[in-house]
């Protein structure tokens, strides 16, 4: 009952070791922007299980915190961005509305906002067919509603930045799995960023995805190098994984000894999600504080099941045989390392021509299992899947 371990997607862990760099230099983002200075909008990037939905999560609160407007959305590939992106600006005009001394202004900016949303329903839809978005003013036409994206995103941010504005803060729209927009989303989202970057107004845009989310976003607007500040999410060193596992447990009157240390080190290989994992495992198998090696070696086997189950099965379940060929051969020539892989190696590897692999790497890349590290490399997107797909072989 006491465990303090949390393995989970996007849950916070009770301790948030290893990230204090990124969440200073998001506190001077806030306040940079807030007195009208200029600054880039975030990207954050890494693989499955580093915490990049955790981390997002840790700045909106810092946001709204700095009494900011703030929404947060996950970008799927099959769904435009007109309505999460209207969901989360709702919520963010109602965290600024609380301080705002001009209640139809605030109006007036929802009316503009239900405007854009209801430009999500095709064309020619019935009535009973078009997604009413909750948004309880009447509509505000002739702004951000033309039905062009990147027309729209740039005059709605303009309208939601100056509500900002006229209560000394901003507005930061969080965006995770931000490599599943569509291009014309992207490329529109771009667009408003540049637009608004040059006039300072108000409004960031945080980022996170995949290791390849630079290279979509350049391939969209070349400028995107120059639009956004690019910060590479990696696993814990030695000391903060040492500290997400010790500082909890301290909290509980509890501690690992230096060799169950070592030991949980190695089988985390410091991703914080299999730190939670082996931490939570050790902490149930443990009969008494300090945790030993030889806790952590009886409770491996419970969290690499729970692993297998929910961080890798539920994945693995969703390739197909063609696709599953491929990710093994994968695994193969890494030999269950976390490191990119050769396409043409691959071919030889499974005797194959390197064109009739192609749909398997493609829809593979689609799913998120797979992305391109450079022209040419292919690695997975979720550590240690090589070496569990080993298992399965």
């Amino acid at each position: 009952m006491r465990n303090p371990f949390a393995p989970g997607a996007g849950q916070r862990p009770p301790e948030l070791a290893g990230r204090d760099r990124e969440v200073d230099a998001f506190e001077i983002v806030l306040e940079r922007v807030s007195r009208g200075r200029p600054e880039r909008s975030l990207v954050l990037t890494g693989l499955r299980g580093v915490g990049k939905t955790v981390l997002l999560g840790e700045l909106r609160s810092m946001a709204v915190r700095a009494g900011w407007g703030a929404g947060k959305i996950e970008a799927r590939p099959e769904a435009d961005l007109r309505r999460p992106l209207s969901a989360a600006l709702h919520r963010a005009i109602r965290d600024l509305a609380v301080r705002h001394r001009a209640p139809d202004r605030v109006d007036e900016v929802l009316g503009i906002l239900k405007a854009f949303a209801l430009r999500s329903a095709p064309d020619g839809a019935k009535l009973r067919d078009r997604w009413q978005p909750g948004i309880d003013v009447p509509v505000k036409a002739g702004r951000a509603d033309s039905g062009d994206i990147e027309i729209d995103l740039v005059e709605l941010f303009t309208e939601v930045a100056e509500l900002a504005a006229d209560v000394g803060t901003g507005v930061a729209i969080l965006i995770d799995e931000m490599q599943d927009l569509r291009p014309d989303d992207i490329s529109a989202l771009c667009a408003a960023c540049h637009e608004l970057s040059q006039s300072r107004a108000p409004l960031v845009v945080v980022g996170a995805g995949l290791p390849h989310l630079p290279a979509v976003l350049s391939a969209s607007k070349s400028y995107s190098e120059r639009l956004f500040k690019y910060v590479r999410i990696g696993q814990l060193d030695r000391p903060d994984a040492d500290f997400a596992l010790l500082a909890p447990a301290e909290r509980e009157d509890a501690s690992f000894d230096h060799e169950a240390l070592d030991a949980l080190f190695e089988a985390s290989s410091g991703y914080p999600y299999f730190v939670q994992a082996y931490g939570k495992a050790a902490w149930d198998a443990a009969p008494r504080s300090p945790i030993s090696a030889a806790d952590v070696k009886l409770a491996a086997p419970e969290a690499e099941a729970e692993l297998a189950v929910g961080f890798f099965g539920s994945r693995y379940e969703r390739a197909t045989p063609a696709e599953r060929e491929y990710l093994r051969a994968m695994a193969e020539l890494t030999e269950g390392r976390d490191e990119p892989v050769g396409t043409a190696g691959i071919a030889d590897h499974l005797a194959r021509r390197a064109s009739s692999l192609s749909p398997a790497r493609d829809s593979l890349l689609k799913k998120g299992l797979v992305f391109s590290a450079q022209r040419g490399q292919i690695a997975f997107t979720v550590p240690h899947f090589g070496r569990y797909l080993l298992t399965q072989a």
